[in-house]
């Protein structure tokens, strides 16, 4: 067994929902049942895990980001921690509606928790009402437990990571509607269709939880490592093109010639060639 397999399995990753509390389209995913507990097959998850793995090594490579969803208690710290480490942006607390079908009104709420934290640090807001000051902190306490972990997301993702779908399903039904692919750890008792790559696993234990969010971060870390190198490489070519451009201008140019002057050199070569002048003279003509 290998080692992902074998941490896997310890972390308990394969222990699913009770056999009352099924999705009847989670079948394909389920190994056994035992003691009225559905077994879910290590093989599917691991399959999953690494085309999840692949997809978001190639998404970030492209230069676009992964946004990571958990807002159930046993998904925060994980995230958080693994998310903060690769630069990646993140939801633990609640979803807002429309964080990403109207995320023009996200931008402004992120730009009005800039300008609080600007009268906090400079001190302006002591010239406030003591009422005016308590209100303004909480607003910018709320919009900080909100929005912080999606601050530097300039511009929609490219992809969405979930942890339990029937918690996140806002989110995931967002992501649908802009066509965003959706990455998903899913329990037994979880809708597969929510998710373009389901990852099959019990999604309730903290440890499994931490393994499923390290290793797409891996991936994460290793799509970052390939942009750079590309960029490094088009910046080499970029460098290389400009020397030669600069080489051809410091070059002595040939003179060149006009197509008029060029037509009367071939026709004295021609006529030279011949052995006719290339210039006859003519008598006067007197008028009659």
């Amino acid at each position: 067994m290998s080692s992902l397999a074998k941490e896997l399995v310890e972390s308990g990753i394969h222990f699913g929902q009770r056999r009352s509390n099924w999705n009847p389209r989670m079948a394909p995913y389920i190994h056994s049942t035992r003691n009225q507990v559905h077994v879910i097959d290590v093989r599917e998850t691991i399959k999953g895990l690494l085309l999840a793995k692949r997809f978001i090594q190639k998404l970030i490579s492209e230069g676009k980001d992964v946004c990571f969803v958990g807002t159930k208690r046993q998904a925060r710290g994980a995230i958080e921690a693994r998310c903060a480490e690769v630069g990646m942006p993140y939801v633990t607390e609640r979803w807002l509606g429309g964080t990403l079908t109207n995320f023009r009104t996200i931008r402004e709420r992120l730009r009005r928790l800039e300008e609080l934290e600007s009268l906090q640090q400079s001190g302006e807001i002591r010239n406030y009402s003591k009422k005016m000051e308590s209100q303004l902190t909480r607003e910018q306490k709320k919009i900080f437990r909100n929005l912080n972990g999606i601050r530097g997301m300039t511009k929609l993702p490219g992809a969405l990571v979930a942890v339990d779908v029937g918690r996140e399903v806002n989110a995931l039904n967002e992501a649908k509607n802009l066509g965003i692919p959706t990455i998903c750890l899913i329990d037994t008792d979880g809708n597969p269709e929510l998710a373009d790559i389901p990852i099959p696993g019990n999604d309730d234990s903290m440890r499994a939880i931490d393994i499923v969010i390290r290793e797409l971060c891996a991936a994460v870390s290793e799509g970052k490592a390939q942009r750079s190198e590309a960029a490094a490489t088009s910046g080499d070519r970029d460098s290389d093109g400009m020397v030669g451009d600069a080489a051809s201008e410091t070059a002595p140019q040939a003179r060149r010639r006009s197509s008029r002057s060029q037509f009367r050199a071939r026709g004295r070569a021609d006529e030279a060639d011949a052995g006719t002048p290339g210039r006859t003279e003519t008598a006067p003509v007197e008028n009659a």
